[in-house]
């Protein structure tokens, strides 16, 4: 008996585990918990109360990081050029005031509004805007990203723009905005090529871009500084896409995108003979490396923020944050 017994128990514990996974697989399913292909669904990137809840935990760590000076303290919700330009503010704060921020003011963000983005693959974004209690009455607009289910909400890209120039946008019935394809050939710039075209804009001129603070008025201030006699001022612009830094572009209601991409730019300040280079401010000098005799170059990271539009005509740009990361003597 026991021979013709012992074949069945395999089958039992078999039959069991099916059961079992079964009850599993039904339990995730009426939880909500389900597990999806994110790489292939085409879903929201976040619940509305997901997305606030990431605006309220980014605020409080930027809050805790800038009244230290410490930058591991918001590392783990920032990435891309927002993480590199915000770890050498507070770097350079805590060489300036190794207790802490002296003249720290908490950052309120207010009618904050939330722009979340349908689609298929990773990164999943969504987009804030709000008013601050600094910069003025800018709007100060967020790119938060994350590239799988695990990962913590990051901002990757923070900028500045003025009252009434944030956009509408192409928002479906249920109000999930659209995200434009990088490669996309129906805009004025393909947003996976606006960060080389600014840096080669900012080197020979154009009209790509329409003239402004940042563009036009930015190319003219150089010329003005490099014309100063005593001191040779030479720039380097590079375009920065990849991983953290990729482009990311927001369907517009007008058809066209904003689109959030990232610049590496180089500054190098060489004196006369006989003459020294001055340093711009003493948290340019908190970063420097070795020893500043004859000449100065500094490194820096800006994330921009343009109204790309459909078909043709030029680049508007919204906002831009450039920010030092490091500096060398030589």
């Amino acid at each position: 008996m026991s021979r013709e017994r012992s074949p069945r128990r395999p089958r039992r514990r078999d039959r069991n585990a099916l059961i079992a996974a079964a009850l599993t697989a039904l339990s995730l399913t009426v939880s909500g918990c389900v597990v999806v292909h994110g790489e292939r669904e085409v879903l929201p990137a976040a619940t509305r109360a997901e997305a606030a809840k990431a605006v309220a935990a980014f605020t409080d760590a930027y809050n805790k990081a800038d009244k230290a000076y410490d930058s591991s303290v918001d590392a783990p919700y920032v990435t891309g050029a927002l993480a590199d330009i915000d770890s050498a503010r507070l770097k350079a704060g805590h060489v300036n005031s190794p207790s802490g921020n002296p003249a720290h003011t908490p950052l309120t963000l207010t009618d904050v509004r939330i722009t979340i983005v349908k689609k298929a693959g990773w990164p999943r974004w969504f987009v804030a805007d709000a008013r601050g209690n600094k910069g003025g009455n800018a709007r100060w607009v967020l790119v938060f990203t994350r590239g799988d289910l695990g990962e913590r909400w990051r901002v990757a890209y923070l900028t500045l723009m003025a009252p009434g120039t944030v956009p509408e946008f192409e928002k479906d019935a249920d109000g999930w905005a659209e995200a434009v394809p990088a490669d996309t050939t129906r805009l004025a710039v393909r947003p996976d090529e606006l960060s080389k075209s600014y840096a080669a804009y900012l080197k020979n001129g154009g009209t790509v871009f329409a003239d402004g603070r940042d563009t036009s008025g930015l190319r003219a201030a150089r010329k003005k500084e490099a014309e100063k006699p005593g001191l040779v001022r030479q720039f380097i612009d590079e375009p920065l896409t990849h991983g953290a830094y990729a482009p990311l572009a927001l369907r517009t209601a007008d058809g066209g995108a904003l689109v959030f991409f990232t610049t590496h730019h180089y500054e190098k300040r060489t004196a006369a003979t006989g003459a020294t280079v001055p340093i711009p401010n003493k948290d340019v000098k908190a970063l420097i490396k070795g020893e500043v005799k004859q000449s100065l170059t500094m490194e820096s990271i800006a994330n921009e923020a343009v109204l790309d539009p459909a078909g043709s005509g030029p680049v508007r740009m919204l906002g831009r944050v450039q920010g030092l990361t490091s500096a060398q003597g030589g």
